[in-house]
């Protein structure tokens, strides 16, 4: 009898509109998140150093969309959300999250303002169906808005690198130049009328995010002309390999590592992103407080670089010198383009000193790591054009 459970297990997987074009492309696939996606094409060093180099295409289409709509939307969103939704203007994006009642996390999402009475939220991939039954258990009787999820209906594309706005420019008469890190704008883009057009990504990179309708001819023509656009920069495709990689980087939390259910906002170093005196309470608001009111957390992130040779993994142990356990990387790797070994890790807060020497437990043995500055790569600044 043939084996059919690979099989099997490809059809339980949900497939995004370009699934047949990342197979045409020789993409290796994996299951994400419970989505059949690529995590690297001709290789995650060369897609991460496309990126910081020049411009890489991603296909996000996994993430989720959910759209508040009507009078009430403002007040769902700021009991929703732990940033300051009233402070955006239309147009306006930023990074907030949805958080449980002792102030861990539901989700971290980025919340965009279409219209006073209009807001998207995007959700990751992983946390999808819970993301949005937990919007529905929260707003939902709440009056003057209507939930809707859009997930399914819009095929997002990130166009990131110093050389993404040229790319993206070749495809659409808007001035993308006009456009601010975090705002968005509605353009003709590939002939295509009325698509969002938003300078946001998860790569540390200038770059813009672009939504499309999700059917597969659309959005098959739209990579293709996207890669075409940036050929002349040396485009390439890249996958979640380099994606992750990129965000590591960058020090951007990811969701079941840096953030999770048992890790809560001044924990993850996110405070900033919290507004406890925005004048309205939203969920987890009175567990943060009484967090602040004790001092504080008793663990933090920081970022971590490898002093000795070695890499720190997800899920290796961090120990003081003397070999005592004190706390754990929830995301490491080598860093293609500073050319270092970097971890994130959750440790007690008397170790967070920058400098402060640890040691990775690799394979039974220790070896040394510094706390560094976070993020360990931030994008150049533009040049002032005399």
């Amino acid at each position: 009898m043939a084996d059919t459970t690979g099989v099997e297990a490809f059809s339980e997987l949900r497939r995004t509109a370009l699934n047949a074009k990342h197979r045409a492309h020789k993409a290796k696939m994996v299951d994400f998140g419970g989505w059949d996606m690529p995590v690297e094409y001709g290789g995650l060093i060369s897609e991460h150093m496309a990126v910081r180099t020049a411009v890489g295409l991603f296909d996000v289409s996994h993430m989720g969309d959910i759209q508040l709509r009507g009078p009430g939307s403002l007040a769902a969103v700021q009991k929703l959300l732990m940033n300051d939704a009233s402070k955006l203007q239309v147009g306006q994006a930023h990074y907030s999250a949805m958080l449980y009642e002792n102030g861990t996390f539901v989700d971290d999402v980025v919340l965009h303002k279409l219209s006073d009475n209009d807001y998207l939220i995007v959700i990751n991939a992983g946390t999808r169906e819970k993301d949005v039954q937990w919007v529905r258990k929260q707003i939902g009787h709440m009056p003057g808005v209507h939930i809707n999820d859009f997930s399914d209906y819009y095929t997002q594309l990130a166009i990131q690198g110093p050389k993404a706005e040229a790319t993206l420019q070749k495809l659409t008469d808007t001035d993308l130049s006009g456009i601010k890190n975090y705002w968005f704008t509605w353009g003709k883009v590939c002939g295509l009328y009325n698509v969002m057009i938003a300078r946001t990504g998860y790569t540390g990179e200038d770059g813009f995010e672009i939504y499309i309708p999700s059917d597969q001819p659309t959005s098959d023509r739209v990579w293709g002309e996207v890669l075409d656009a940036g050929a002349e920069f040396g485009i390439v495709p890249c996958g979640l390999g380099a994606r992750n990689t990129l965000r590591l980087e960058a020090a951007m939390a990811l969701y079941g590592h840096e953030i999770s259910d048992s890790i809560n906002v001044f924990e993850a170093g996110l405070g900033r992103y919290c507004k406890l005196d925005k004048g309205t309470d939203f969920v987890g608001s009175a567990a943060l407080a009484a967090i602040v009111a004790a001092g504080g957390p008793a663990r933090k992130l920081v970022g971590l670089e490898m002093v000795e040779r070695g890499i720190g993994r997800d899920g290796y142990p961090v120990c003081a010198l003397t070999g005592e356990k004190i706390g754990e990387i929830t995301s490491g790797s080598p860093a293609p383009f500073l050319k270092k070994n970097i971890a994130l890790a959750y440790i007690p807060v008397a170790y967070t000193a920058v400098d402060t020497e640890v040691a990775v437990e690799i394979r039974g043995g220790l070896v040394k790591a510094k706390v560094v500055p976070l993020p360990f790569y931030k994008k150049p600044k533009k040049m002032a054009v005399a």
